[in-house]
């Protein structure tokens, strides 16, 4: 029971790329959507757990918070952009490496997370598994290359780029000062909501698109408040890893559900890199 519990979390942050993708909108519109629907589940959130909040918020988790919510809305606009670009198939798993990788470089340098031998050693090969696999995803097959293919890959690692300093920032705030994680989540999403209306400001905002996005923040939101449930039940390295088996859904999902079209061996790529990032955030998770 608590490793299903544990499992939604993947299931929920999965779906997002494909809930928004058949929900449609611009970027923009499905950033300020999602973290409209994020915030109501933070309030249901902060009612479910109003004792623990109301003994552990202080004026340092409003703003921790807060500052977390502007990171995490630069990383996710930016990467519904790339998803834009390059597709979903090909954004999620470079996303996460990505992710996995800058956060587990800034735990190294900035807190000095790894510190025996068997640590760094353990550590250096999750990198390179993750490195690999990110690779392997981002392989295109030439010779079964369209000229009509929209993907823009320049757009499309910038974009990235962008993301994953958001969602790093958005980590390391939060692992820095050391805040209560659960009594910051309504600051965390007030920060999520202002951050993302400064990206859809004249950007024709609100849209049909954009309310129905709010079933997108939703869905993240039902992830997060999971996440706090199975943490204490089967412990954070469990937790983690589980997450990151999301990668199958988006990715996968998208070829199947959204039609993004992939070469055979471009499936295959994309297959093994998958299952490469997922063993390398498994391997990070256990240090």
């Amino acid at each position: 029971m608590f490793m299903l519990i544990a499992l939604i979390p993947a299931i929920a942050w999965g779906s997002i790329g494909l809930v928004s993708g058949k929900l449609g909108g611009s970027a923009n519109q499905q950033t300020l959507g999602m973290t409209w629907g994020a915030l109501l589940f933070s309030i249901l959130t902060t009612i479910v757990f109003w004792h623990h909040i109301v003994l552990n918020t202080t004026w340092e988790v409003w703003i921790v918070g807060f500052v977390s919510g502007l990171f995490w809305s630069l990383g996710q606009n930016q990467q519904f952009h790339s998803m834009k670009a390059i597709g979903i198939s090909n954004t999620v798993p470079l996303s996460t490496g990505l992710q996995l990788v800058f956060n587990a470089l800034a735990g190294v340098v900035l807190f000095r997370e790894w510190t025996s031998s068997h640590q760094i050693s353990l550590g250096t090969l999750a990198l390179f598994i993750l490195i690999v696999g990110a690779t392997l995803t981002s392989l295109k097959d030439n010779k079964g290359s369209k000229k009509d293919r929209s993907d823009n890959w320049a757009i499309g690692i910038r974009a990235l780029a962008l993301s994953t300093l958001g969602y790093v920032g958005y980590a390391v705030v939060i692992k820095w000062t050391g805040v209560d994680t659960k009594s910051m989540v309504l600051p965390q999403a007030l920060g999520m909501v202002v951050g993302a209306s400064f990206f859809a400001f004249g950007k024709d905002a609100l849209q049909k698109e954009t309310y129905k996005n709010v079933i997108t923040g939703l869905v993240w939101g039902t992830g997060n408040f999971f996440m706090f449930l199975a943490i204490p039940m089967v412990g954070l390295a469990i937790s983690y890893s589980f997450s990151q088996m999301g990668i199958i859904i988006s990715t996968f999902g998208s070829i199947l559900l959204l039609g993004e079209r992939k070469t055979k061996k471009e499936l295959i790529f994309i297959t093994i890199g998958s299952v490469l990032i997922i063993c390398g955030g498994i391997l990070l998770s256990n240090i």
